[in-house]
């Protein structure tokens, strides 16, 4: 059930965030520090992240239905995340939200969520 006047509905539903996606995942391509921690084929991984996405800023519960609870810690648990990982992924999902077009307020309440979201999932040291 989508929440009315949540950002999913301002900022044009789905298509905002897939495209969100696409745009971090071109980031994530080129990075030699993260590229090797996702499967060559990042076809689901970009609709994971987008159904997530969607999910946790009022959107339907289509990740939900299709994958359970989001357990983001323990499906990031096989990939040694250090500081230097999680600021280059901060970095790609900063650019993507930043060229998203969105009004301030939202634009820094994703930046504010994706910045403690990647430091929650910094599992090792070094």
């Amino acid at each position: 059930m989508e929440s009315a006047g949540s950002v999913f509905d301002l900022v044009g539903g789905q298509p905002w965030f897939d495209a969100l996606v696409e745009r971090f995942y071109d980031g994530v391509e080129g990075d030699a520090r993260l590229r090797p921690m996702y499967p060559d084929d990042l076809t689901h991984s970009k609709r994971h992240l987008a159904l997530f996405l969607a999910q946790y800023w009022g959107g339907p519960t289509t990740y939900s239905d299709e994958r359970g609870h989001p357990r983001l810690r323990m499906r990031h648990m096989p990939f040694p995340i250090r500081k230097a990982e999680r600021d280059a992924w901060y970095s790609h999902m900063a650019a993507a939200v930043r060229s998203g077009g969105l009004p301030e307020e939202v634009e820094e309440a994703m930046l504010g969520y994706f910045d403690n979201a990647a430091t929650h999932l910094i599992n090792a040291i070094g």
